[in-house]
């Protein structure tokens, strides 16, 4: 589809270089990808079992271990999963399943780390904040760190910035262990 795509407009804009209506060229180009995805559609078949998702997989990469490692991914991921594919530091296909939610912004203080060794955080079941402000004052989340505090629950926050006295706070509670929490 990207090749017919970068085609069409290459060839599209030579016509238009050589006095081709710009208007009806488009117009034909959206017909034309209408009916390519028309019989696409027409030829293509529901891909039902792990043994598709195998071949499929195997014939893409042109790897029979890559397509393996797909189908058993897809397998364990479902239809509405989603699969990342990231380059390893170590020789060798592996498949590595996260369960839950994984969330790949930076935390704001090292602080707030939890595996020193992966330097990494990680918490179960926590509360989770979002909002696109700028957290100026630890009095405008400080209801819901009370509820943190309550339910003993850790609390991911993500905002748009922080002030430098709500980290200092929010590092201090943190190491003192009032609560656990990570700001992003």
């Amino acid at each position: 589809a990207t090749l017919l795509t970068q085609a069409m407009i290459t060839n599209g804009l030579k016509q238009v270089d050589k006095g081709a209506n710009p208007v009806l060229m488009r117009e034909g180009m959206e017909k034309a990808a209408h009916t390519v995805a028309d019989k696409l559609l027409e030829k293509s078949h529901q891909v039902t079992t792990n043994e598709d998702v195998k071949n499929i997989a195997t014939i893409s990469s042109g790897s029979e271990e890559v397509g393996s490692i797909i189908a058993e991914a897809m397998d364990k991921v479902g239809n509405d999963g989603v699969i990342n594919v990231d380059e390893s530091r170590s020789f060798g296909t592996s498949l590595e399943m996260t369960e839950g939610l994984q969330y790949d912004k930076g935390y704001v203080s090292p602080y707030m780390v939890t595996d020193h060794d992966k330097n990494e955080v990680t918490l179960e079941n926590p509360l989770i904040m979002v909002t696109d402000q700028k957290v100026n004052t630890i009095q405008d989340i400080l209801p819901v760190l009370e509820e943190v505090v309550k339910a003993n629950r850790g609390l991911l926050i993500i905002a748009d910035d922080y002030d430098n006295e709500v980290m200092s706070t929010l590092i201090i509670n943190k190491l003192r262990g009032t609560f656990n929490v990570v700001a992003t």
